[in-house]
């Protein structure tokens, strides 16, 4: 993703890359030379990413994904001082999808049962992908469920019939897949499904710096792409 970042920004007129990170590389140096950081590292780094940003008055957008309550907690202090725009995908497609997943769940009612599809390249360490756990909130939100009681993350063995207020999540994961997300509404005669396929890590390096050019000069808070594209 660095890479990506790196070559999309050369094709965008308002953004210049001030500074990369990688191991071995000072980060306060790098992160005080910009005026937004992008951080694309890992969920364990995120968090020294933000107090540093915090310390200098930093935009920060986070694409990391995989982090525990107690470090999405600390981000969540972080946006007290700094704006921070923190999403699962900064692709503008998924994002649509996020949208169309809100609207079709309140058209079609409690009768569909619910399931979240994701495949992504054999190297991804986190399952559900953060896409995945996104569109289940998503879901359960209009469900009036809480997520963590009503997720079903694969089924095995006599599992007995499907119950109306689980949503299945599903993980598979081989070869170089960017990202795929599908959505699935099933009921008795008929069957909905929002698919959204990634082909390349261009799309959500386009997104992040679009939400970098977005949140620069932002009063601090905690937005996300959602807010960046204006659909909420």
């Amino acid at each position: 993703m660095g890479q990506a970042l790196i070559s999309c920004a050369k094709r965008m007129p308002d953004v210049t890359v001030a500074g990369e990170v990688d191991q071995g590389i000072d980060m306060e140096t790098a992160i005080a030379a910009g005026d937004v950081t992008i951080d694309f590292s890992s969920h364990s780094a995120t968090l020294d990413v933000a107090r540093i940003c915090a310390k200098l008055a930093k935009a920060l957008v986070i694409g990391t994904t995989g982090h525990n309550d107690e470090e999405a907690r600390t981000i969540r202090e972080f946006s007290k001082i700094i704006p921070i725009v923190w999403a699962s995908n900064f692709s503008t497609g998924v994002n649509t999808l996020f949208w169309l997943t809100r609207k079709a769940a309140e058209i079609l009612g409690p009768g569909f049962d619910l399931e979240v599809v994701e495949m992504h390249h054999r190297l991804k360490k986190d399952a559900p992908s953060g896409t995945a756990k996104s569109l289940a909130e998503i879901l359960a939100d209009v469900r009036k469920l809480q997520l963590s009681e009503a997720a079903r993350h694969g089924r095995v063995g006599l599992v007995g019939e499907r119950t109306s207020n689980e949503i299945g999540i599903h993980s598979i994961r081989g070869g170089d897949v960017v990202g795929d997300h599908t959505v699935i509404f099933a009921t008795a005669g008929e069957r909905v499904e929002l698919t959204h396929k990634a082909s390349s890590r261009d799309t959500f390096a386009n997104g992040a710096l679009r939400a970098a050019v977005w949140v620069d000069g932002r009063s601090p808070g905690l937005y996300d792409m959602q807010d960046v594209l204006g659909l909420k």
